[in-house]
């Protein structure tokens, strides 16, 4: 027998609701670069022709767990975002700014194209 999600969450407690809440958002806010590429509505062709470079080397940055800031801003830039690295602490965030001047691995692909 199919449930009605609003009479489920009347029989939640004020906390139990927030707890479901604050799941379901970090769910949402926790993807990885090819969900994220995909929810933009880019292929991986798409991308690579605004970073300039083929098609392969987005597949490969799309796998990788770690590589260079500049790198992964680069990437989120071409899908028209900007990176913002933060620190996240019990008493609050705070935005680490060494990181917003790092050179562009890119740039040099991207003039050569034009």
């Amino acid at each position: 027998m199919a449930h009605n999600w609003r009479d489920i969450r009347r029989k939640l407690s004020p906390e139990q609701e927030e707890e479901t809440r604050q799941y379901v958002k970090s769910v949402v806010e926790a993807v990885s670069l090819n969900q994220l590429r995909e929810a933009r509505s880019l292929t991986q062709a798409n991308l690579a022709r605004v970073l300039g470079v083929n098609q392969g080397s987005v597949s490969k940055m799309e796998k990788r767990t770690d590589m260079y800031v500049s790198t992964l801003r680069s990437f989120i830039q071409a899908m028209g975002g900007q990176l913002q690295i933060r620190a996240v602490f019990p008493e609050g965030e705070v935005e680490i700014e060494q990181f917003k001047n790092v050179a562009d691995p890119f740039a040099e692909s991207k003039q050569d194209a034009a």
